[in-house]
């Protein structure tokens, strides 16, 4: 789109007729037919018709997941006097209510993980089991409050799309606001058919629970900031968020990998059992890939680190260095000897130092013997003649041994060795078979006889490596129980000097992540339906991925900054997120819904599709390799509020957030460049190169400029000819959206399809007035007009002000 559509100041008459397109859609259908006449309004003949689907936006793959379509059919001249054809379609999204719903059943069921994690931590000391409880409590809470909207989300029949008016409603803030899709299809005369897609949805934000505070952004930098002081008050030590992520990138590597191990494990037994030597070496390179990803998941000083921490939180403990006391020393308080998890540091970081990990004791601490006891508190046991301080019993505690702050380097070391072990058996008994190959496996240097010369050579396979497999099973069992526990401390930790704050933020995130995943998995859906005979689109989606823009008209005043703040968290949430294509079990519409799956730091969506249709992708597509989407976020603020934001108060966050974006569109632009040859990009009338047009977006992300709606414009025009998806935003995607969604596609129909510029208004007022927007107003608030008045449409840049008689003051 270019500047130059603000000077088109011609109006016109519009000449209604019934258009016959050969092509009639499912739902209401409304012909509309601009002219050259002179006059101000364009009126419908035709109000509704009803048809059958038989083109491909209304294919049986689509009716799955987009349901209730409008369309809307005009007649526009162009500049050799021809006409073209134009539909508007927009429909209704299942997956507005579907993946929330999902979401919702996998946060209920990793906190209720989180929750038996907790208590699988085993006995602690008094100070740590109530906050254990505390933590355990809170997790209640937010399961009962999440278990609640499901069961009313469960309830729902009707309309697919949550209308602005219901944004505030408590049981609807997961589901996203005004989801629709929109197509124009344009049919020229020597041309092929070209269709443009636009998925519009509100901002993805915590309605519900309000801005009084801020969004998202600034209520996560504040609450990171006051978290050391929080550790302070209920000592802990202070786990960065990288430590968190860490922590839950343990957890969730040693629970996916232990069963692979297991069954792997399993298969290699199978193979021996066979006496096929070539299932048994595939078996074991599988096996040795999977432990050796297994070891370097743990091989992280956080989990020795935190292993220290749990144990100084039980009873009894007691370190190897802590056994014994200076003559004369006096019994402390538990404020002056605290367990080296509850000094932690006193509010401070972590060390970096892989020497002194989080809750590491220093070897300078006075050599006190240190014992939770159940009152919370600490004692010095009396000094023997021999200057050695005993331990003092509790019946009601055990004792512990002095912990081994080597042990786990032992344990974790001991996975390693077993492994060793099972692949010096399988090559000596490959040493044992007759020599039936050109080539024999090569003994590796470090070969444990004393295992392998224990077992008789002549023996069955299976019974031969049954011993060594199952110690490596044991291994990795002994070795995930003590991660799992270690790494749930460090996640105990940092809940409980989070609480309240911590969880609060973590249930608007979840609000405001549901509402982002919607949308975009609705944009994935609909642009991989359109590209599936596309074979330049699938190599590009399978080699690099895909980028979603997202386009946004919040200003950066009032309420709508917080708005701006959430949405910006939630759709950079979006990246922890992956799709996957799967074959459906039948061609029903049931089947052929996508499903969410994963956990909160990372989450696949399976997309089904039919079985003939899944034979024709590629072949990396159907192995299912995870197939990525780089979100990005321009926002230009172009109302009445914006105006006093520029003039009195900080746009600085719209200035950072387009920054940010451009750089991260910038980074998938050289990605893409390197992978994908350009003809597998769409092909477009404008010639402009894409390395100019990103040379202009970044000109434009650091000029200031007050309401710089080119930035949107090349923006939107960048992520076209990148295959991309595309989204529009305002607050409730009704009214402003409305303005820049039609404007987008008269600019394309004029740059594109060569629409006479006398008729670029025209043709836009047509589709203000008449068009698929309107009856979205009317879907939203029962009202054909939109939710401006004159004094606030003085501030709009001119090109966004809709035609006369469609605006005035309704409630939205």
């Amino acid at each position: 789109m270019r500047g130059s559509s603000d000077g088109v100041l011609a109006v016109g008459t519009v000449l209604v007729s019934r258009v016959n397109t050969g092509e009639m859609e499912e739902g209401n259908m409304d012909h509309i037919t601009a002219d050259v006449q002179q006059a101000q309004k364009c009126t419908l003949v035709c109000e509704s018709s009803q048809g059958t689907p038989n083109d491909k936006d209304n294919s049986p793959l689509t009716g799955a997941v987009f349901k209730n379509p409008v369309c809307k059919v005009y007649k526009f001249q162009t500049v050799d006097s021809k006409w073209m054809l134009v539909r508007e379609q927009m429909e209704e999204c299942t997956l507005s209510f579907s993946i929330p719903r999902q979401l919702l059943h996998l946060y209920i069921q990793e906190d209720m993980r989180r929750i038996q994690e907790l208590r699988d931590l085993g006995e602690l000391s008094p100070h740590w089991d109530n906050l254990r409880k505390e933590v355990i409590g809170r997790y209640g809470q937010v399961i009962a409050a999440y278990q609640e909207t499901l069961a009313e989300l469960n309830k729902i029949t009707g309309p697919s799309f949550k209308p602005s008016c219901s944004k505030a409603q408590r049981y609807l803030e997961f589901i996203p606001i005004n989801l629709h899709t929109q197509r124009m299809r344009v049919t020229c005369p020597r041309q092929t058919d070209a269709f443009y897609d636009v998925i519009t949805v509100g901002a993805p934000a915590a309605h519900f629970q309000g801005f009084k505070g801020g969004g998202l952004q600034r209520l996560l930098s504040r609450h990171e900031a006051e978290k050391k002081s929080f550790s302070t008050a209920y000592q802990c030590i202070y786990y960065s968020p990288e430590h968190t992520a860490k922590a839950q990138e343990v957890l969730h590597s040693v629970g996916h990998l232990q069963p692979l191990i297991s069954g792997l494990a399993d298969q290699l037994l199978q193979a021996a059992q066979q006496h096929s030597m070539a299932g048994l070496r595939e078996a074991l390179k599988t096996l040795a890939g999977k432990t050796e990803q297994f070891v370097h998941a743990l091989k992280d000083e956080l989990v020795k680190s935190a292993l220290l921490a749990l144990h100084a939180a039980q009873p009894g403990y007691v370190t190897k260095n802590q056994n014994q006391t200076l003559p004369g020393h006096q019994g402390h308080s538990h404020q002056d000897h605290q367990s080296p998890s509850q000094r932690g540091q006193q509010g401070q970081s972590p060390p970096q130092n892989p020497g002194h990990s989080p809750g590491q004791p220093s070897a300078t601490d006075s050599p006190v013997v240190v014992c939770n006891n159940v009152d919370g508190g600490s004692q010095t046991a009396p000094i023997r003649e021999d200057g050695q301080a005993p331990l003092k019993r509790q019946d009601s505690i055990p004792c512990h041994k002095e912990y081994d702050e080597e042990e786990w380097d032992r344990v974790w070391a001991d996975v390693a060795k077993s492994l060793n072990c099972v692949i010096a058996m399988v090559d000596k008994l490959q040493e044992q078979e007759p020599i039936n190959n050109n080539q024999e496996q090569p003994i590796p240097k470090q070969v444990l006889a004393d295992v392998i010369t224990s077992h008789n050579p002549e023996g069955d396979w299976r019974e031969q490596l049954c011993p060594l497999v199952v110690r490596l099973k044991e291994c990795v069992a002994e070795v995930v129980v003590r991660a799992r526990r270690a790494m749930t401390f460090v996640l105990l930790q940092e809940a409980a000097c989070s609480i309240p704050q911590g969880l609060f933020l973590k249930q608007r995130r979840d609000v405001v992540f549901s509402q982002a995943l919607a949308a975009l998995a609705c944009g994935f859906v609909m642009r991989l339906y359109a590209g599936m005979e596309d074979k330049g689109f699938l190599r590009q989606l399978h080699l690099v991925g895909l980028v979603a823009q997202f386009e946004s008209l919040l200003s950066t005043y009032s309420e709508e900054i917080g708005m701006l703040e959430d949405m910006e968290v939630g759709i950079s949430d979006l990246h922890r997120v992956a799709f996957k294509i799967t074959q459906a079990k039948t061609d029903d519409p049931c089947d052929l819904q996508p499903v969410v799956i994963g956990r909160r730091d990372h989450y696949t969506v399976e997309v089904p599709l039919p079985r003939l249709v899944f034979q024709t992708l590629p072949h990396e597509i159907k192995e299912g390799k995870a197939l990525q989407v780089y979100p990005v976020l321009f926002n230009v603020g172009i109302n009445e509020q914006q105006t006093i934001a520029d003039r009195f108060g900080d746009i600085s966050l719209q200035e950072r957030i387009n920054q940010r974006n451009f750089e991260i569109l910038d980074s998938y632009y050289k990605s893409l460049s390197d992978k994908v040859p350009s003809e597998c990009l769409p092909c477009f009338q404008t010639q402009t190169d894409l390395k100019d047009l990103l040379g202009t977006l970044g000109q434009n992300v650091v000029t200031k400029k007050r309401k710089n709606v080119e930035i949107l414009w090349l923006a939107g025009t960048i992520c076209r000819r990148l295959n991309g998806i595309r989204f529009t935003s305002c607050k409730s995607a009704k009214d402003r959206t409305s303005m820049s969604v039609t404007l987008e596609q008269c600019a394309l129909l004029r740059d594109e399809h060569q629409l006479n510029k006398d008729y670029f208004i025209r043709a836009l007022d047509c589709m203000r007035r008449e068009g698929c927007r309107i009856e979205n107003v009317q879907k939203n608030i029962k009202c054909r007009k939109y939710a401006f008045n004159m004094l606030q449409l003085m501030a709009f840049p001119k090109i966004y002000r809709p035609p006369e008689g469609t605006y005035g003051k309704v409630d939205s």
